[in-house]
């Protein structure tokens, strides 16, 4: 099979390809992701939208065995044919795949199963990574590491919801994250509109969903200079924010009905009338100085209309964030948890996932790809919202004031919070 990569991912001329090292690198940190976890932990599916760890670990590997060995390889043989089945995610062009809902009835292979064939698959693409390679296959490769590194996030966001449905609140790694920053007022970042620049311009990686780099005009407008806390929500909450259909989209409010929504996920409600909220590093009490996380679209945007705001557009977020550090916490502070930062700055990367009122759509003049791989991320591109800045799970390296997460407006479950904006 050729594989068509063009449009895919957009890298400079003068970048140099993935060496070995990176590659490892990239490989070794989800090994040290799932290393805490039992196997029972690693084969349980906890809702048809999250996956197995066992599986994530499987899914990546199969990718590069898949796009890069099988397709560039002379002679190359596939650790198991058969996983080219059940590790296939959503690539109908490559053929059937194992039903995501049931990826948790896989209790074989097994773990040990699943870290020889990482490791087999690692040891070949190192030697495959030490040739000479065409500039095409080099950016397949890219494509892999930053591939994993997406599921390097959602391995922790599937396990958290996972644990979370144990009545003994498992920790999966200890230590609890201690608050960084306090509580500070909401200010406003005024920019004056006029046309911007939006998208990837080429230069070092970027998925396909992020370009092409386009033009937009922009009315004047004002965006919150931190996102929205605990501590805001928690009076959203008190001012009776979950009863309040006029707050509500009518598919929110549905969905606030038929779920019994009454906060974020993961908040845990006592007799004393003190919020607590599950984390992966245990049980903790509400602090009202962090962002809030685990919201629904949906709560975002009854949320937003409550502080007689709304969410900012994703051109909006983007021409704000391209002047901002990228800096916050991610997953290499080891917190697994959103914190208000030290320095009080306006924490536009990291710690949360910022929903906008962008539907997830191609840009102008946006192809995807020809083949297989150009299923990545385009046939998405209907029924979801736009999500900036990454967040605490998010890998360092991974995020850019370009890049384009998405979700359906009901979802909980990933690390999303929201920052506020207002016409000026």
């Amino acid at each position: 099979m050729t594989v068509q990569t063009q449009g895919v991912w957009a890298r400079s001329a003068s970048q140099e390809p993935p060496s070995a090292e990176r590659f490892l690198a990239v490989r070794d940190l989800t090994e040290g992701l799932a290393e805490p976890l039992s196997a029972e932990d690693q084969t349980v599916q906890s809702m048809p939208d999250c996956s197995p760890t066992k599986w994530h670990r499987a899914h990546t590997t199969w990718f590069f065995e898949e796009f890069v060995l099988g397709s560039n390889m002379e002679g190359f043989q596939p650790f198991d044919p058969r996983y080219r089945y059940l590790f296939n995610s959503y690539y109908e062009s490559i053929g059937p795949r194992h039903a995501r809902p049931e990826r948790g009835l896989l209790t074989r292979p097994g773990i040990a199963e699943i870290s020889e064939y990482r490791r087999r698959t690692d040891e070949i693409m190192v030697n495959f990574l030490s040739s000479s390679l065409p500039a095409d296959v080099t950016g397949i490769i890219e494509l892999g590491l930053h591939h994993e590194q997406q599921h390097q996030e959602l391995v922790l966001m599937d396990l958290k919801h996972l644990l979370s449905r144990n009545p003994l609140r498992p920790v999966y790694r200890g230590g609890v994250a201690e608050a960084l920053g306090a509580a500070r007022e909401l200010d406003w970042i005024h920019h004056p509109g006029g046309i911007v620049d939006i998208g990837h311009d080429g230069a070092g990686f970027g998925f396909d969903n992020e370009g092409p780099r386009h033009r937009e005009l922009l009315r004047p407008f004002l965006i919150a200079d931190r996102p929205v806390t605990c501590g805001d929500w928690l009076a959203f909450m008190a001012d009776g924010g979950y009863a309040r259909p006029e707050l509500w989209m009518s598919d929110g409010w549905a969905c606030v009905k038929e779920n019994g929504w009454q906060a974020p996920l993961y908040w845990l409600d006592s007799e004393s009338d003190e919020w607590s909220i599950f984390t992966l590093t245990g049980v903790r009490a509400v602090d009202p100085t962090e962002p809030v996380c685990h919201v629904a679209w949906y709560e975002a945007d009854a949320y937003a209309r409550w502080a007689s705001a709304r969410l900012p557009l994703e051109a909006e977020w983007e021409a704000t964030a391209e002047r901002m550090p990228v800096e916050g916490s991610l997953l290499s502070s080891g917190r697994l948890h959103p914190a208000a930062p030290a320095d009080g700055s306006s924490q536009f990367f990291g710690d949360v996932w910022e929903w906008t009122s962008s539907s997830y759509s191609p840009y102008p003049g946006f192809q995807p790809a020809a083949g297989a791989v150009g299923e990545y991320n385009g046939k998405f591109m209907v029924n979801q919202f736009v999500l900036r800045g990454g967040a605490c799970v998010t890998p360092p390296g991974h995020i850019r004031a370009t890049y384009r997460n998405f979700f359906p407006p009901a979802a909980r479950w990933a690390f999303s919070g929201l920052r506020l904006a207002r016409d000026a």
